[in-house]
């Protein structure tokens, strides 16, 4: 019977100290309007190396959802929301923005009155946060919900704020030269998505009234592309048994390589997450005190319960590895980044969204993280309000389960709506899971 041995897990140090960098990048954001910066919301792919370029101040839609979230802060901006009409079953990272819209925008319950869903002093201490946008850029790939939100937080701003969507092609992958990031319709999907690019930074021109750092983009690429190397060489090294990194270590990191600057900072903080997991390496320091299951999770992360699920994992020597939102997401593949010719590189990135994919792009990246890193399980966050992401779980499932013999468990979550998810069933599911590796290692003779 598997049993709970209150296994801990080993804290990265330059995790701990990336959070300032978090914390000051939106301390930066708020801040904006006083410095006198152009604002511009976006939601999707990860456009901000233009943005920088352009000398603009950004706001990740997801990515402020997913703060608030993981603060425990979500609640007056969905709460606003459910009150202007959204319903719990809408994305929760677009319910939690959309909110924000709402109450930067003046909406909710009149202040100081009892009537409303929303505190006022909340709603003031929240709307006063995100400053309005001088205009939105959405570039979704493979989800329709992201594709409308931002149509629809134009129209919280009363049509009167401009708007540029870049619209991202689905990778179907069925063509009979098709492969991962090769074929015909790689190729074209890329030069599609280069011209809107290239309409896109007409457009941020027009609306800043200056020309286009294109100097500045390249430069910022560059840094970028060196950030992800590092990155993946951490990444490359949690292939050691026990592991000297997890899952949740990545997790921490997603902020920084998504939306952060790219600049010599950025490099920094990476080269200190490689080289902190290769001292551990050198050193025998493991990231959990006794690592007897090595698991793959599967769905964005459930931001309001990121270290309590680090917590129960370790409590049964579960060292989560790896997973698709860490590693097939976030500038995965940098040799595809030219400096010299950014928008290409960064076109087919934006492609490479692991919503993008057929199930047999994903089924591929899947099956080689786990016989990459040794994988004994997989854990399913079925994201209730993230169809997108969930939609091709129980096909993965089964795939791993016929090819490689790794059992799998499903438990219910969310991104940033703390009421779908309960730790019964997670922990029901993960000791039964648990318990299956140990009966087919039995067998093994393992």
């Amino acid at each position: 019977m598997t049993t709970q041995t209150g296994s801990t897990v080993t804290r990265m140090q330059a995790t701990l100290d990336g959070g300032k960098m978090i914390a000051d990048y939106w301390d930066n954001i708020f801040t904006a309007r006083e410095r006198g910066k152009q604002v511009v919301w976006y939601n999707g792919s990860a456009l901000n190396p233009i943005f920088q370029a352009a000398g603009l101040e950004w706001c990740h839609g997801e990515a402020f959802s997913a703060r608030l979230a993981a603060l425990h802060l979500e609640g007056p901006a969905q709460l606003a929301g459910a009150e202007y009409g959204y319903i719990n079953e809408l994305c929760s990272y677009s319910r939690t923005h959309l909110g924000c819209a709402v109450l930067s925008n003046g909406g909710g319950p009149a202040p100081g009155s009892e009537t409303g869903v929303v505190d006022a002093v909340d709603q003031q201490a929240l709307a006063s946060r995100l400053p309005k946008p001088d205009f939105f850029v959405n570039a979704y790939s493979g989800c329709s919900t992201g594709q409308q939100w931002d149509e629809v937080t134009y129209r919280v701003f009363g049509k009167s704020v401009p708007i540029f969507n870049v619209s991202i092609p689905f990778l179907w992958g069925n063509r009979p030269d098709s492969t991962y990031m090769g074929g015909q319709e790689w190729d074209e999907a890329t030069d599609y998505v280069v011209g809107q690019l290239r309409e896109l930074i007409t457009f941020i021109e027009a609306q800043t009234g200056r020309p286009f750092d294109w100097d500045a983009l390249s430069e910022s690429m560059a840094y970028i592309r060196r950030a992800s190397e590092l990155r993946l060489e951490g990444m490359a090294l949690c292939a050691r048994k026990p592991t000297p990194a997890t899952y949740w270590d990545w997790i921490a990191s997603v902020a920084h390589i998504n939306f952060l600057p790219g600049d010599q900072a950025l490099v920094d903080y990476f080269t200190s997450v490689r080289d902190e997991v290769q001292a551990r390496v050198d050193t025998n320091v493991s990231a959990l005190q006794h690592e007897r299951y090595r698991l793959y999770f599967d769905g964005i992360m459930n931001w309001n319960k990121l270290g309590w699920l680090a917590k129960r994992f370790a409590e049964y020597d579960a060292a989560v590895i790896a997973g698709r939102y860490t590693h097939s997401s976030f500038w995965q593949e940098p040799h595809l980044i030219d400096p010299e010719d950014p928008l290409r590189g960064m076109a087919q990135h934006y492609l490479l969204c692991p919503i993008n994919h057929s199930l047999k792009t994903l089924d591929h990246l899947t099956r080689r993280d786990c016989e990459r890193f040794d994988i004994d399980g997989l854990v399913f966050h079925s994201t209730r309000t993230c169809r997108a992401f969930t939609n091709p779980q129980t096909m993965l499932a089964s795939s791993a389960r016929e090819h490689l013999g790794i059992p799998a468990m499903f438990f219910e979550g969310d991104v940033a709506d703390a009421s779908f998810y309960k730790d019964d069933i997670l922990e029901g599911r993960l000791v039964a899971m648990l318990e299956s590796i140990d009966v087919r290692r039995a067998k093994a003779g393992v």
